[in-house]
Order: C-alpha cells, then sequence, then structure tokens
C-alpha cells in the first residue's frame, strides 16, 4: 500500500501486538532482532523472513500501532499525494516512544543480551529503525533498514557523533523502487557518514520490496555481527 487516504486510529492496547521466534539452536543470552513491517502490513509480514534469519537470535515482529483497515496497520500517517510523503510527525514520534517502551518491556519477558538488541524494518518500519536507533544508540547496537527513509524531522534528536560510535548501520534499497526513491537512501547513508558512522550500504535490482539478494544480503550483515 503506497497512499494513506484512509483514516487511522489508535489501538487500544497498553503494548505492541507481537509474534516471537525464540533461537533455534540453544543460546543462554541471544541478541535480540526487533522487525517492523511497512504502511499497509503487519507484524506477519517480516515474521515470514524470521525462518531464513540466524538461528541464535531471539526475533520479535511487532505490529504497528495505527489501524488502517482489517489486518492492515502503520505507524504513522503519510500521504504521497504531492509526489513526495507527507507524514504526521507526531504520530511518528509518538511509535518512536512506543517502540523504546516496548523494547524495555521485553527484558521482563524474554531472556536476551541487553547490549545486544537490533532493530530492522521495511519500508515505514526501516524509517522507524532509523529513528529509534540513531536517538537511543545507549539502548540499540544495530539498525538494518530496507527500503526506507531517513525523516529530516528526526535529526535533532539524534545523538551525537560520539554517542554513536558504536552503532551499527545496514542499508538495503531497490534500484527501481518507485515508493521511496533509491535518493533516500543515498541521502541516508551520506549523513550517517557525517556523524562518523560507516554504514554497510547495498544497492539492488528491484522496486519497493525485499528481494532474495536482499534478505541473503542482511542475514549475511546479522551472522557477522
Amino acid at each position: 500500500m503506497n497512499s494513506t487516504d484512509k483514516t487511522y486510529s489508535l489501538q487500544p492496547q497498553a503494548s505492541l501486538v507481537y509474534l516471537v521466534r525464540k533461537p533455534t539452536t540453544e543460546t543462554e543470552n541471544p541478541p535480540l532482532l526487533l522487525l517492523m513491517h511497512g504502511v499497509g502490513s503487519n507484524e506477519q509480514d517480516l515474521f515470514s523472513l524470521a525462518q531464513h534469519l540466524p538461528d541464535n537470535f531471539l526475533i520479535i515482529s511487532a505490529r504497528g500501532p495505527l489501524s488502517i483497515g482489517p489486518n492492515s496497520f502503520a505507524w504513522f500517517q503519510v500521504s504521497f499525494s504531492t509526489g513526495v510523503p507527507v507524514i504526521d510527525y507526531t504520530q511518528a514520534e509518538n511509535s518512536r516512544n512506543t517502540i523504546i517502551q516496548f523494547i524495555e518491556s521485553l527484558k521482563t519477558q524474554f531472556r536476551f543480551n541487553e547490549k545486544e538488541i537490533y532493530v530492522s524494518g521495511f519500508s515505514q518500519g526501516g524509517i522507524m529503525s532509523y529513528s529509534v536507533g540513531l536517538t537511543r544508540p545507549d539502548l540499540i547496537k544495530g539498525v538494518a533498514v530496507m527500503s526506507g527513509r531517513l525523516l529530516r524531522e528526526v535529526r535533532p534528536q539524534i545523538a551525537t557523533p560520539e554517542e554513536l560510535k558504536n552503532l551499527q548501520v545496514y542499508i538495503s534499497h531497490g534500484l527501481s523502487d518507485t515508493v521511496l526513491s533509491i535518493e533516500y537512501a543515498r541521502e541516508a547513508n551520506a549523513f550517517l557518514k557525517t556523524l562518523n558512522i560507516s554504514p554497510t550500504y547495498k544497492e539492488f535490482e528491484g522496486g519497493h520490496t525485499v528481494t532474495n539478494e536482499m534478505l541473503l544480503s542482511l542475514i549475511d550483515w546479522l551472522k557477522r555481527k
């Protein structure tokens, strides 16, 4: 779903709805990977990739807090009517804080390495991954963004280069993406370098989707972490 003219509504829930894949190999203190879907999807979407992701990770796939329709959710409202994405930043900021609180709540429910927390997402989920990781590098070790963009609105809240020095970032994007242009990925890559971050940056043939090549590249990046 590329445009969002439908009505959004807050879900009456104390926490995010989510799915869990526990490590499939014996791991006493596993790393945590939080997956976040794009606009119009739900927690089932990226969870379908979990079976392919490294066995040692505790994987949580979360549902966005805004409802668009049946089984259709988002992290914030966005319109493409002007040709460029226009967002509701209040909703984006609320979701950023909700995700941070959600991660903190997971510490009371699951055993995982609190120094090895990764956030990853596709499209709007990738946007939220940037927003959470770059503002809370004390909480997040790594950020993996697929076909996303870095919100200019969040830049004033980004941590200092000194605070970001250990943050690891992975970026992948399709060269023929007509929803979020490849230029968004290139711009984010260049901006992060000004913060002394050296992202793993990959461009792939394809549009606004996660191709097999993108998935294999993400798996390789996670395994090397």
